[in-house]
């Protein structure tokens, strides 16, 4: 993978628009979900919603996805992409949280630069 980390909606285009993420997680630890909120995404258009299956998370150990991809349409635009990520099990959790940690430090790299995004995001653990 050579070090690139990605969330796609349409294999082999990497979505543009920085997402409001939430993470919930059972008492136990063991289940739990992350809720990603894009508002306004590029890469999902009018012409390729409806192709749309997955959500994509990829980085250098491979690929995590999830079918729960919910799609908000206002004036002809796709508004808002909600997207659900569970896990079930204590190792499934590492290993998101080892792509969460890489987002979320690319994420910060590109709020330093742009202050504008900032409103956008929160990462929060709940």
């Amino acid at each position: 993978m050579n070090g690139v980390v990605s969330i796609q909606f349409v294999k082999g285009k990497n979505e543009k628009e920085l997402p409001e993420i939430r993470l919930f997680r059972n008492h136990d630890g063991k289940k739990g979900q992350a809720i990603y909120k894009f508002h306004n995404p590029k890469t999902i258009t009018l012409d390729n919603f409806n192709l749309i299956q997955k959500m994509y998370l990829i980085d250098e150990e491979g690929e995590l996805s999830t079918r729960k991809v919910d799609l908000s349409i206002n004036n002809n635009n796709i508004s808002e992409v909600k997207s659900i990520y569970n896990w079930n099990s204590e190792e499934e959790f590492k290993r998101f949280m080892r792509f969460a940690k890489i987002i979320k430090f690319l994420l910060l790299v590109l709020l330093s630069v742009s202050s504008k995004q900032a409103e956008h995001i929160k990462l929060e653990s709940i």
